[in-house]
């Protein structure tokens, strides 16, 4: 599974609000819900948010293995 985590570590670093991200980026919050959520996500919008954060993918995003059932 992929995880955002990251994401949100970096966004308080760099102080960006999920306001930021809807105007610079013009994210929705539906989007904003999703990341929390670390649903799918399309490669576009994970392009938009490196670019606003001036970051590399891996500083966002991370993967993490699936619980075998």
């Amino acid at each position: 599974m992929i995880v955002f985590d990251n994401l949100w570590v970096l966004m308080k670093e760099k102080g960006v609000s999920t306001y930021q991200l809807r105007e610079k980026c013009g994210i929705d919050s539906k989007t904003i819900r999703r990341l929390r959520a670390n649903d799918n996500m399309e490669t576009k919008t994970l392009n938009k948010l490196c670019a606003v954060l001036s970051c590399e993918i891996g500083d966002i995003a991370k993967y993490v293995p699936d619980d075998p059932a």
